[in-house]
C-alpha cells in the first residue's frame, strides 16, 4: 500500500489533487462519550450550567469540520457542502453517540472532516461538564462510511 502523504524521498507533502475528477464526496463518522449516570441526566435535562450542552457540541463539531484543515498540517481545505450532527443517549450505558457527515463536490475525500466534527462534538461536551464528571470517557471515535472518488463506497464492519 502505497503512502500518498509521502514524497519518493520520504518527505511529507500535500497530495496534488489538481488532476483528479470532482466528485461528490460524502463522509460519516462516530464515536461516543460515556459518563456518570447523574452527569448524563444533567446533559439531558438540559441544566447544565454552561448551558445546552448537546446544542453546543452540534455547533463546535461543525465549526471543527470546517476548520479541519487548519488543524491537520496535510489536509486539503475544503468547500463543505453539508455538516450534519446527530446525537443518540445511550441510558443503559450512560453515554452519548455522536455521527457526523460531511459532504462535499471535490476532489478529495471528507473523511478528516468527519472525524474532526466527531472528536470536537465529543471534546465539547466534556468540557461543558467536566466540573461535575472529569471521569468521563470518549470512545470509539472511527470512520463508519464513505463515498465518492476513485476508491468509490466503503462502509466500516459492525463493531
Amino acid at each position: 500500500m502505497e503512502l500518498t502523504h509521502f514524497d519518493p524521498q520520504g518527505q511529507a507533502h500535500m497530495v496534488d489533487v489538481g488532476a483528479k475528477p470532482e466528485t461528490r464526496r460524502i463522509a460519516r463518522a462516530g464515536g461516543r462519550i460515556v459518563m456518570l449516570p447523574t452527569t448524563f441526566a444533567l446533559i439531558l435535562a438540559g441544566t447544565a450550567k454552561k448551558g445546552d450542552v448537546l446544542g453546543i457540541a452540534r455547533i463546535a463539531a461543525i465549526q471543527a469540520a470546517k476548520r479541519t484543515g487548519e488543524l491537520i498540517p496535510l489536509c486539503h481545505p475544503l468547500g463543505l457542502t453539508r455538516v450534519a450532527v446527530d446525537f443518540t443517549p445511550d441510558a443503559s450505558a450512560h453515554a452519548i453517540d455522536c455521527e457526523t457527515v460531511a459532504e462535499t463536490f471535490g476532489r478529495t475525500g471528507v473523511e478528516m472532516e468527519a472525524l474532526t466534527a466527531v472528536s470536537v462534538a465529543l471534546l465539547t461536551i466534556y468540557d461543558m461538564v467536566k466540573a461535575v464528571d472529569r471521569g468521563m470517557a470518549i470512545e470509539n471515535i472511527r470512520l463508519l462510511e464513505k463515498s465518492g472518488g476513485k476508491s468509490g463506497h466503503w462502509t466500516a464492519a459492525p463493531k
